[in-house]
C-alpha cells in the first residue's frame, strides 16, 4: 500500500526483488518504492484498437493482433541469432523480424495470436515490423492502455508493470503533496488518482488530467524552490560589497586578446553586481566558445583582490580539472592561490586542502559537487560560480551558497534558451547574455545523411581520423530496444570497430561506473582514443581541441538545443570541424528541424526555432526531456504552465514566507525531500 511506503526504504524490501534486481533498479535511479512510483512510462500501447495489416503504411507505429503462421530461426547461436515470424490477421500478412534474438523463439507458438507493437516498414507492398514489443493475446491485456517504461539490463516491462501495479493497489490514503488551496485554484486531481492514471490510464481524459497534475506539481515545486533561493540570497538581500579598487580591468588588460563587445557588456554587469550592497545572483548565458570562462576569471580575480575566497564548481571531475588548469595558468601568476577538490583526492591531499581552505590560505577552490559536502569550510567565502548550471540541482546551489555569509552567486550555461523562457526557468536569477563569438572562430560545417548515404559520412570521418584528429559518435540509446527503431551505442560501437579496425575506439555511456567513465574521457582527452562512441553523457564534457568530427545517429530523437550542445563538443581547436547527422525520418517537421540545424551555428537562433517547431506532441508519444529536476514537464511545450506556477509560487510565499502554516506543512516537508534539503532553505 502506498500509504505505508517509506520514501527512504530500499527496493529489495519489496516482495520479489532481490539484490540483483535492486541493483538493476539502481541503474534507473530507482532506489526506493517511492522512486518507482515516479518512474513514469515513456510511451503507451493502446491495446483497445488494433490496426489491420492491409491498412498499414510505411512509418506507422501500430498495434497489430495477428496469428503466427511460421517461426523461422536464423543462423548463429545464442544471442546473435535472428528470428523471423510470418503472421496474419485476416486482412493480410506481415513479417516480424528480431535481431540478436537469443532464444526468443520459445516465446511464440505456431497458430496462436499475439499483440505486436512497433514501427512498420512497407516495401513493395510487403509489411514488416523490426523489434516490436509483443505479448500474448489474452482478455486481461486487450482493451486497455499498456505502459512502456525505460528499461535496463535485468528488468523487463513485465517486472515494472507488476511492481508498480502492486504499489498502486491501495493508494486512496496517499497524503497530498500540494497545498489544498492550490489544488482547488488549479482544479487539479489528487496525487493517488494522478499516479494511477499516469501508469495505467483508463482513457485519454483521465491520462490528461493525471499528466497535467504531475507536470504542474513538478513546476510548482521548482518555482517555489527558486523563489526561496531568490529570497535567500537574491533580489533585495544584503550582500558583499567588493572593493571598487580591485578592478576587473587589471586582469582583462593583461590578456593576449581583446574581449568582445558582448563580453565587455557582461563584465560590466558582473562588476556592478559585485560592488553593489545587494547579493549578486546572475545567470551568464552564452553559446559554446563565446567566452564565459573569461567572465568567471575576472570575477574570481576581483574577489581574491578584495580579500574574499571564491568557489568554482563544475559537473564532472575532468571539466573541473580543466578549469583548474586554466585558472592556474591565468590567475596563478597574478598571485591568486588556486586549489582543486574532488571526491577522488587522496586522504592526505584532501585533508591539507580542507585545512588550507578553512585557514584562508586558498583564494579559489575548484572542484565538483564535493565542494558542497559536509566538512568543507571556508574562511571568507565571497563568490560562488557554477558551470553548466542546469547540471546541478537547486539544492546544490543553495548548499554551496550557504557556506558563506550571503556570497555573490554566478551560474553559467551554454544551453541556448530563448530569453523569454530563461526568465521563467531561472526565476531566481538576473540574466546576462554573451551573444557574440570571438573573431576568427571557424563555423562548424553541418550535414545531414540518411541510412543510404551513411557510408559518405563514414568516409568523411575516416579522412579526419587519418589526419590525426578525433571523432565522437553519439547514439540516443545504450542498448538495442525491442520497441524503439533506433541505433544503440552498443551496436554502433561494434559497427565502428569493424569499420575502423586500425583505430582505437571506446564505448561510453551512463551505466558505466563513474571511475570508468572518467578513465575513458581522460584517455580521449589525451588522444589515446581516436573514436569515442557514446550516448549524450558527453553533452557536457571537456575541451578536446583535436576532436573535429561529431556524428549523431537518429538525430530526429534529439531536440534542436541538445543537437547544438553535442555539436559544441567539436570546433574547439584551430582546424575546421564538422557535425554529421544521420536521420531516416522523412516527416515535414524532421526536415524543417534538420534545415534549421544545418543552416546556422547560432544557438539562440536554434533555440527560438526549437520553440516554434516543437508542438504539443502526441498524447501517447515519447516524452521530451526537460530540466534535470523535471520528469514530465518540458520548458518549451509547457511554457504557460511555467508562467502560472511561478505566479502561484510567488503568491503562496507572499502569504506564508516560511511555509509554517498548518495547511502548507506537508508541502514544505515534500519540498525538502524533493530537493534533498535537511534544513529549511530560508534562514
Amino acid at each position: 500500500m502506498i500509504k505505508k511506503i517509506d520514501r527512504h526504504g530500499c527496493m529489495d524490501a519489496l516482495p520479489g526483488i532481490g539484490p540483483k534486481k535492486a541493483e538493476a533498479f539502481g541503474r534507473l535511479q530507482i532506489f526506493s518504492p517511492w522512486d518507482l512510483l515516479f518512474h513514469f512510462p515513456r510511451e503507451y500501447q493502446d491495446l483497445r484498437q488494433c490496426a489491420e495489416i492491409s491498412a498499414l503504411r510505411d512509418g506507422d507505429k501500430a498495434l497489430v493482433c495477428a496469428k503466427v503462421l511460421m517461426i523461422i530461426k536464423g543462423k548463429g547461436f545464442g544471442r546473435k541469432r535472428t528470428l523471423r515470424l510470418l503472421v496474419e490477421d485476416g486482412t493480410g500478412r506481415m513479417e516480424v523480424l528480431f535481431f540478436m534474438s537469443g532464444y526468443m523463439d520459445r516465446a511464440f507458438q505456431q497458430g496462436l495470436p499475439y499483440f505486436f507493437y512497433g514501427k512498420v516498414r512497407v516495401e513493395n507492398g510487403r509489411s514488416r515490423m523490426l523489434h516490436p514489443d509483443f505479448m500474448t493475446f489474452d482478455g486481461e491485456a486487450s482493451g486497455r492502455i499498456q505502459p512502456i517504461y525505460p528499461l535496463t539490463k535485468g528488468l523487463t516491462q513485465k517486472d515494472l508493470r507488476k511492481h508498480i501495479s502492486a504499489l498502486l493497489s491501495d493508494s486512496d490514503d496517499l497524503p497530498e503533496t500540494l497545498p489544498h488551496a492550490i489544488l482547488q485554484k488549479k482544479k487539479l486531481c489528487g496525487l493517488a488518482y494522478a499516479l494511477k492514471n499516469i501508469h495505467f490510464p483508463e482513457d485519454e481524459q483521465k491520462y490528461k488530467e493525471a499528466r497535467y497534475r504531475l507536470i504542474y506539481e513538478e513546476l510548482f515545486f521548482l518555482q517555489v524552490a527558486l523563489q526561496l533561493s531568490r529570497e535567500r540570497f537574491g533580489k533585495g538581500q544584503s550582500g558583499i560589497s567588493f572593493s571598487r579598487k580591485a578592478k576587473m580591468e587589471e586582469f582583462v588588460s593583461g590578456l593576449p586578446y581583446a574581449p568582445t563587445k558582448a563580453q565587455r557588456r557582461v563584465l560590466t554587469d558582473v562588476e556592478k553586481d559585485m560592488e553593489s550592497a545587494r547579493a549578486m545572483n546572475r545567470l551568464i548565458q552564452g553559446d559554446v566558445g563565446s567566452g564565459k570562462t573569461l567572465i568567471a576569471l575576472a570575477a574570481l580575480y576581483k574577489a581574491s583582490k578584495s580579500r574574499y575566497q571564491g568557489a568554482f564548481m563544475a559537473p564532472t571531475e575532468l571539466l573541473a580539472r580543466q578549469h583548474y588548469e586554466t585558472l592556474q595558468a591565468d590567475l596563478g601568476p597574478l598571485g591568486v592561490r588556486i586549489a582543486f577538490l574532488s571526491g577522488t583526492l587522496g586522504s592526505k591531499q584532501k585533508k591539507k586542502t580542507l585545512n588550507d581552505l578553512k585557514a584562508g590560505q586558498i583564494d579559489v577552490i575548484v572542484g565538483t559537487h564535493a565542494i558542497v559536502s559536509e566538512g568543507v569550510q571556508f574562511d571568507n567565502l565571497g563568490l560562488v560560480i557554477t558551470d553548466e548550471q542546469h547540471r546541478f540541482g537547486v539544492n546544490q546551489r543553495l548548499l554551496l551558497s550557504k557556506k558563506g555569509e550571503n556570497p555573490d552567486v554566478m551560474v553559467m550555461t551554454a544551453t541556448p534558451i530563448p530569453r523569454t523562457l530563461a526568465v521563467v526557468m531561472y526565476g531566481d536569477l538576473d540574466i546576462s547574455v554573451i551573444d557574440e563569438m570571438p573573431p576568427g572562430r571557424i563555423p562548424i560545417l553541418t550535414e545531414r545523411f540518411t541510412e543510404e548515404t551513411r557510408q559518405q559520412a563514414y568516409l568523411q570521418m575516416e579522412r579526419e581520423v587519418r589526419m590525426g584528429h578525433q571523432a565522437y559518435v553519439v547514439a540516443p540509446l545504450i542498448e538495442d530496444s525491442e520497441v524503439l527503431d533506433s541505433r544503440s551505442a552498443e551496436s554502433l560501437f561494434l559497427e565502428i570497430k569493424n569499420r575502423f579496425p586500425d583505430e582505437d575506439c571506446a564505448l561510453l555511456h551512463g551505466n558505466l561506473p563513474q571511475a570508468e567513465k572518467d578513465r575513458i574521457m581522460e584517455k580521449f582527452y589525451k588522444g589515446d582514443i581516436s573514436i569515442l562512441v557514446s550516448t549524450v553523457v558527453i553533452e557536457v564534457g571537456i575541451n578536446v581541441p583535436n576532436a573535429t568530427v561529431m556524428l549523431i545517429e537518429n538525430a530526429e530523437r534529439f531536440g534542436l538545443a541538445q543537437l547544438h550542445q553535442l555539436r559544441g563538443r567539436v570546433g574547439r581547436g584551430t582546424d575546421p570541424s564538422c557535425c554529421l547527422i544521420v536521420s531516416n525520418d522523412q516527416s515535414e517537421i524532421a526536415a524543417a528541424r534538420a534545415e534549421v540545424f544545418c543552416g546556422t551555428n547560432d544557438g539562440f537562433v536554434i533555440a527560438e526555432k526549437d520553440l516554434e517547431l516543437r508542438g504539443p506532441g502526441e498524447v501517447f508519444g515519447i516524452r521530451q526531456h526537460g530540466l534535470p529536476e523535471l520528469i514530465l514537464a518540458d520548458p518549451v511545450k509547457h511554457y504557460h504552465v511555467f508562467s502560472e506556477s511561478r505566479e502561484d509560487a510567488v503568491e503562496l510565499l507572499r502569504a506564508d514566507p516560511f511555509l509554517t502554516a498548518p495547511e502548507n506543512r506537508e508541502f514544505e516537508a515534500s519540498l525538502k525531500r524533493k530537493f534533498d534539503l535537511t534544513e529549511t532553505v530560508v534562514l
